[in-house]
């Protein structure tokens, strides 16, 4: 149970369950804030008959609902849907707070069916059962835990719960980075020790008893919970009973007599010892209880009866005092404290009701540790109303926890939702390539004019252009007998250059060309040139492209409806320094193709899944209205970035999305880009934690800085944060250098949003591509369809699940598609050479005709 707590103000009406000892009880709690928390209860006990307790366990759920139910009726409360508190004091195996799989029935319980199997569930089948019961079950409590959390209610100090009842047990507040048995280094978790069972181990062999021995012979559970039956009330009377009849046995007591009760099991209680151990009616007490018993005793046989109550239960405050000397002195050392402050919350009938107990168990405690100052606190109401509490924080947690999961459904795509978007792209693939409809496509299907892949013949020298983010490469690149060499350089294009004039731009690329030539030695070479500009171009031959739009925040100036080759080739004439051969401009989706085409024959689709995103194909000429001729292929620039442009997949747009684009530099345009690419996924996120810490769900409500400032988030911590190798310690520390001061919980919600953005972006990524591998397969009147995607960016190949949720989305929604993906090792560089090369192969017979 972590960071349950209860800190005020909790509100609301709650249901609590007790089942654990000899009675079970019921209970509505009503808790308020004005001002001022204040809790109401009301509660009714039932009895727990030992037929339920050790009979079938269906019946034992059975039992519990009718008296729910019962009870329900009796405070007019079935009109009510309530939130329930379970507090179940017995051991339990818990990996949330509303489950519990029991490990082993202790005390007088012994119901069959139920051990291993989750007790939560079978309350709820059994309430199922009453149509008048609407009862959410929301935390499985043990009694221990119960009252720890009843007592921290009043002093926030309390951090150990004991009890010392019919059974005993104690929880306590462990740091979370000494529990490897959950995730999460940061915070506190309450531990359910479990006690009652140290020493089944043979550890406490050298302290028990013949009496111990027969006691747990004649138990329900032989050989379990030997630390208990050394101490709990269920155990003490009888413990009692054994040692008196011995001593009688051997004429120590009453003359030898023993009367049939002293004989019979159960015959003592404990709260007969606690009778006979009152300071002033002890005596008499004790000569009335053991004539009840059928004996005679002496004043003599009523002393030393007294006296073996008196070493009994001594030695149980002891053994008790023993246990949480241990457990005090573990939170000091995980405190780092000289001494410790704490308070321990109290409960159980034999700490209650035994007139000596308390302050035996306080005196040996303090002597145990003297290091630790500690306050006793005795449990009002015991572990119920702890259990109410619990509820209530979860019932606020699960509150917030729908809202949460409300933003996230929000990108949680049906089935249904992908075939729309596969379906919707396919629509406008066929827009795009015809002629009336190509001016209002959003995926503007642009021809490249690349008609051929490589067929290993090409070679030569050639020079490459990359241009497409913030850096800018120049390669040279040594095509030989299928073996490519590159050498490249990279520059720095500046803000200020990215978003000035167009011819600002064109001379910065030419002086780092020169740059480039003058470092390889080249500075008079005639050398062929591949150019990848990675913006949307419209070509009418290979070697020219009118910018249709900047993407990925350029904005130069006097470029969009420019020939960017004339406008590269100007930038040269005015350098007039060299001279250069531009055979073709290349966009990197194309590149990509065509370096994987260069290994792979089957491919001829070309993915980017990185800054932007993108896809290239090989169409079938009769396919493209836009260029003249029926033979053959060409590789079609799809652009399908501005996919949705046109409203058609609004539906699945989220406000978020509409916050990223219309603070994009290109508001309304690339809005599949903006759902699915590394650029804007970041962005997604950041506009989601502000919403969600707005709502007081994140963060403490705390909106930092940091976190208001735009394009913080980058996509790059997505890919960090969704690593299944990294603990949530990791992610809070990622979290802390963006300025955002997390919880555990956060850290995990973070996680998740991170999780839903990038898992939406990857299936879009899948059904656009399943629209371009179906038409491909429908085009070529394939039954079966075998192919390769050539695929490259930062975000596939870096983000730890993108690639495999792309993939399985293609396969699913394109089941008659074999594809292949096939990482490209430089698309944009070795791709642009390629093409460079093909082209001046294609160009030669065209010439020599």
């Amino acid at each position: 149970m972590r960071s349950l707590l209860p800190s005020p103000p909790e509100n609301g009406e709650f249901l609590s369950l007790d089942l654990g000892g000899s009675k079970f009880r019921v209970l509505k709690v009503q808790v308020s804030h004005e001002g001022k928390q204040n809790v109401q209860m009301e509660s009714q006990f039932y009895p727990m008959p030992n037929e339920i307790a050790r009979g079938n366990g269906t019946e034992l759920f059975d039992y519990v609902a009718d008296c729910l139910a019962d009870f329900m009726k009796t405070k007019n409360l079935t009109h009510k849907k309530l939130p329930l508190g379970f507090t179940f004091s017995f051991p339990c195996r818990q990996n949330k707070l509303e489950e519990g799989f029991l490990l082993s029935w202790t005390k007088k319980f012994k119901a069959r069916g139920v051990q291993d199997t989750d007790v939560v569930s079978r309350l709820d089948t059994a309430m199922k059962r009453h149509k008048d019961l609407d009862v959410d079950i929301l935390a499985l409590v043990n009694d221990t835990v119960g009252t720890m959390m009843t007592c921290a209610y009043d002093d926030p100090n309390c951090e150990v719960g004991v009890i010392i009842g019919t059974g005993t047990n104690a929880a306590y507040m462990e740091d979370m980075s000494n529990i490897d048995l959950v995730e999460g280094d940061e915070g506190r978790m309450c531990i359910n020790t479990e006690w009652g069972a140290f020493g089944d181990d043979g550890a406490l062999e050298d302290i028990r008893t013949e009496f111990d021995r027969e006691l747990d012979l004649g138990s329900l559970n032989p050989g379990k919970q030997l630390f208990e039956k050394m101490i709990s009330g269920l155990y003490m009377g009888e413990l009692v009973r054994l040692i008196l009849l011995k001593m009688a046995k051997v004429c120590l007591l009453f003359g030898g007599a023993r009367s049939s009760a002293l004989h019979t099991k159960g015959k003592i209680e404990t709260q007969h010892v606690a009778a006979m151990e009152m300071s002033k009616e002890g005596l008499a007490n004790t000569r009335e209880i053991l004539v009840d018993l059928g004996l005679d005793p002496s004043e003599s046989d009523c002393i030393a009866v007294q006296h073996v109550c008196t070493i009994v239960s001594f030695r149980s405050a002891n053994l008790c005092a023993a246990a949480l000397a241990a457990i005090l002195t573990r939170l000091r050392e995980n405190k780092k404290l000289a001494r410790l402050r704490t308070t321990v919350g109290m409960d159980g009938t034999l700490y209650k009701t035994h007139p000596q107990y308390p302050k035996r168990l306080h005196k040996v405690v303090r002597r145990l540790v003297p290091n630790c100052d500690v306050r006793f606190l005795l449990s009002e109401s015991g572990s119920t109303k702890g259990a109410a509490m619990v509820t209530a924080v979860a019932s606020r947690v699960q509150a917030q926890r729908k809202q949460i999961d409300k933003v996230l459904a929000l990108f949680q795509l049906t089935r249904e939702q992908l075939l729309g978007v596969r379906d919707k792209m396919r629509t406008e693939l066929e827009y795009g390539l015809k002629k009336k409809t190509h001016a209002l496509a959003t995926v503007k299907m642009l021809p490249t004019y690349v008609y051929g892949m490589p067929d290993g013949t090409e070679k030569g020298k050639f020079l490459a252009l990359d241009l497409g983010g913030t850096n800018f490469r120049v390669l040279l690149v040594k095509i030989r007998r299928r073996s490519v060499r590159m050498y490249n350089k990279i520059f720095a294009i500046p803000l200020e250059i990215m978003q000035g004039t167009g011819e600002e731009l064109f001379d910065h690329i030419v002086q780092c060309i020169a740059d480039f030539l003058d470092y390889m030695g080249l500075k008079g070479a005639q050398l062929p040139l591949g150019f990848t500009f990675s913006f949307p171009c419209r070509q009418t031959c290979i070697d020219k492209g009118t910018l249709v739009g900047w993407t990925k925040g350029f904005k130069a100036t006097d470029c969009e409806g420019e020939d960017v080759v004339d406008m590269l080739r100007e930038a040269i004439k005015r350098r007039n320094e060299f001279d250069l051969d531009i055979v073709a401009i290349v966009n990197d989706t194309v590149g990509t193709m065509m370096t994987c085409g260069y290994e792979d024959p089957r491919c001829e689709i070309g993915l980017i899944a990185g800054t932007g995103s993108n896809v290239c194909y090989m169409e079938e000429m009769r396919n493209i209205e836009l260029v003249d001729g029926d033979e053959g292929r060409m590789c079609i620039n799809t652009e399908w970035g501005g996919f949705g442009d046109n409203g058609c997949i609004d539906d699945i747009r989220t406000q978020y999305d509409k916050e990223v684009d219309e603070g994009s530099l290109n508001a309304g345009k690339q809005r599949y880009e903006k759902m699915t690419s590394g650029m804007y996924l970041g962005e997604i996120v950041r506009r989601i934690l502000i919403d969600l810490t707005r709502q007081g769900l994140l963060f403490r409500g705390q909106i930092s800085e940091r976190l208001r400032t735009r394009g913080i988030f980058e996509t790059k911590f997505l890919s960090q944060i969704e690593s299944d190798r990294l603990a949530l310690l990791q992610v809070r520390r990622i979290l802390q250098q963006l300025g955002l001061d997390s919880t555990c919980e956060d850290s995990i919600v973070v996680k998740e949003v991170c999780g839903a953005v990038s898992r939406r972006a990857a299936q879009m990524c899948g059904a656009g591509m399943a629209a371009i591998v179906e038409k491909r397969r429908e085009d070529q009147g394939l039954q079966h369809f075998k192919v390769t995607v050539g695929v490259d960016g930062t975000l596939y190949k870096l983000h730890p699940h993108f690639s495999r949720i792309l993939q399985e989305t293609v396969k699913e929604l394109a089941p008659q598609c074999d594809v292949t993906f096939m990482l490209s090792e430089d698309g944009s560089g070795k791709g642009a050479a390629l093409i460079t090369a093909v082209a001046k192969r294609l160009q030669q017979p065209r010439k020599d005709n």
